[in-house]
């Protein structure tokens, strides 16, 4: 069927290039502790003799992770208080200046 010259076999890096990805990504993982921390969790999780309603929950509370957290309110409220922090640095900014132009020094701590 083929002529020479046009069988081509696929070169190993083909084959290879994928499982290279996920094995330096394992090896990432278990190099920054994530696989031995979720192994130590998914124990616990087994190892619990009343096994809790929401596995995810006790998953992210055993890492540390707050649950029932509205991370988009923290966003928003975030985002507020970064504001009032500029309008408040304006504003002393503003009464610095105003106190030089009455002739008077800043007061320093």
């Amino acid at each position: 069927f083929f002529s020479q010259g046009q069988h081509r076999t696929p070169t190993m890096s083909a084959f290879t290039s994928p499982d290279v990805k996920k094995e330096e990504f394992r090896r990432y993982l278990e190099r920054s502790g994530v696989i031995d921390a979720l192994t130590k969790v998914l124990v616990g999780l087994y190892e619990e003799p009343e096994k809790p309603a929401n596995a995810l929950d006790f998953v992210k509370l055993t890492l540390g992770a707050p649950t029932g957290v509205d991370v988009e309110a923290l966003k928003a409220e975030n985002d507020q208080l970064r504001e009032k922090n500029d309008q408040m640095t304006q504003k002393i900014v503003e009464l610095t200046k105003k106190i030089e132009g009455l002739g008077g020094a800043p007061a320093s701590d």
